[in-house]
């Protein structure tokens, strides 16, 4: 079964204190390849998303996972320093998974192929009820790049994230292209393009509306 919510989290705008209905949690892996404090336009569009949960009464958090020592490999934990639990605690932690990453040559980061290698290893963990490990959270995803290819990543992720359990809510991922071959990043935009706006308020909008009906209402055992 799931792991207890935290008692404490990093939280981002509004949270629900309602003692009887624990607010739901989400958590953003950012897959930029650039370190903290570096500016991200992945780690602006992550929390613009956060920020929308957060108005939903979700508790929020991110992390930068380049910051994290993750090793390569797909098992829970690959030993020798691998930070990979921790990062994996916080998933198993939420509700709701925000995939974000940049687009290059066309594809999700590496960083974020490495997160999908490391979660590949849930497919072989079960709760007490024979049910994959993963089952009952939401995830939805956040892209930005100067070229094409926020569908083609969308569809990669998403694939993946449903095959490991997660459920993808209808119209799932906010994204911004850029025009190709320029040099303007998302975090340079004076302004954020109202369709990505109203892309984000409906990803966040539709991924806590399906996190509550899973709370409410789990998926039932295969067998």
């Amino acid at each position: 079964m799931r792991a207890p919510l935290p008692a404490t989290v990093e939280t981002s705008g509004m949270t629900d204190t309602t003692a009887s209905a624990p607010s739901l949690t989400a958590v953003a892996l950012v897959c930029s390849l650039k370190p903290s404090p570096e500016q991200s336009s992945t780690q602006l569009l992550a929390e613009q998303l956060l920020t929308e949960l957060a108005s939903h009464g979700v508790s929020t958090s991110s992390v930068r996972v380049v910051d994290y020592d993750v090793r390569p490999g797909v098992l829970d934990d690959m030993g020798d320093g691998d930070q990979w639990p921790e990062l994996r605690r916080r998933v198993l932690d939420a509700d709701i998974l925000v995939m974000a990453t940049p687009t290059w040559v066309g594809h999700m980061s590496s960083v974020a192929h490495r997160v999908l290698e490391r979660l590949d290893n849930e497919l072989s963990v079960t709760d007490d009820q024979g049910r994959p490990g993963l089952y009952d959270r939401v995830a939805v995803a956040a892209i930005v790049g100067n070229e094409d290819g926020a569908h083609q990543i969308t569809a990669e992720l998403f694939q993946a994230l449903n095959d490991l359990g997660f459920t993808v809510p209808a119209q799932g991922a906010t994204y911004w292209n850029g025009e190709a071959m320029q040099a303007v990043d998302y975090k340079d935009l004076e302004s954020t393009p109202e369709k990505v706006a109203s892309a984000t308020k409906a990803v966040a909008a539709n991924a806590v509306h399906v996190a509550r009906l899973l709370r409410e209402h789990p998926l039932p055992a295969s067998s």
